[in-house]
């Protein structure tokens, strides 16, 4: 009898061991899955310009989401930033910021959120992109 209940005791054991073991995830492959999806959320969010003058392209940034219908919420000089809000049926804010990347070039990073989620679509930062490309274009040559 007592073998009975230890023949059954490991059974269980075993059976419990084996389910355990088959629901383990790869921890390491969702963190490098994660870690990739971050780098490429940066590269999307992020643009070098070859400027060093941080007021004029502060000034650009501003005027390119004005020109997106944004409505600036705060723009400081100081520590680089610019945060407006676009209320075209939902609420879609971006802060872009800017800082010095090298010896002549300016890093624009600009971070949009839908209410509190991080936008990961890669279209507003892309439309974002390309209007200030065209912006800093036009302001380095002095077009009007």
């Amino acid at each position: 009898m007592i073998t009975f209940k230890k023949s059954i005791y490991a059974i269980c054991l075993t059976g419990t061991l084996l389910f355990l073991v088959g629901c383990q995830t790869n921890s390491k492959s969702q963190i490098l899955s994660a870690s990739e999806s971050q780098v490429a959320l940066r590269q999307m969010q992020s643009r070098a310009f070859d400027t060093t003058d941080i007021p004029k392209t502060l000034r650009t940034v501003i005027a390119t989401l004005q020109d997106l219908s944004f409505v600036i919420d705060k723009a400081d000089a100081e520590l680089g930033s610019v945060s407006g809000t676009k209320l075209d049926g939902y609420a879609l804010r971006m802060t872009v910021s800017v800082r010095p990347h090298g010896e002549s070039q300016l890093l624009v990073r600009a971070n949009a959120q839908y209410n509190i989620t991080a936008v990961e679509d890669p279209a507003p930062y892309q439309q974002f992109f390309m209007a200030l490309e065209k912006a800093m274009f036009l302001e380095a040559h002095q077009v009007e």
